[in-house]
């Protein structure tokens, strides 16, 4: 089983792409298409294309408005 990245993050530090992914249990290309679709906030770091973050407050909210429990082991803490 391979292990939850989202532990790995400092609390209230935003979360990376394939942190939500493995949270969600579901592929990178997934969370992409959320945030393209708006249904999760992020923001984009670096330079050209860069790569996005998530507040972890907003990936609480999209959770919670989805009826998603965060489970222990997300760690999701604000």
């Amino acid at each position: 089983m391979q292990e939850n990245s989202i532990l790995a993050c400092p609390p209230g530090a935003p979360l990376k792409a394939k942190d939500v992914a493995a949270a969600l249990d579901v592929n990178v290309q997934t969370v992409y298409a959320l945030v393209r679709q708006g249904d999760l906030p992020a923001y984009r770091v670096g330079a050209g294309r860069g790569t996005i973050r998530v507040n972890r407050a907003a990936f609480d909210r999209y959770l919670a408005d989805r009826g998603i429990p965060a489970a222990d082991e997300l760690a999701v803490a604000s």
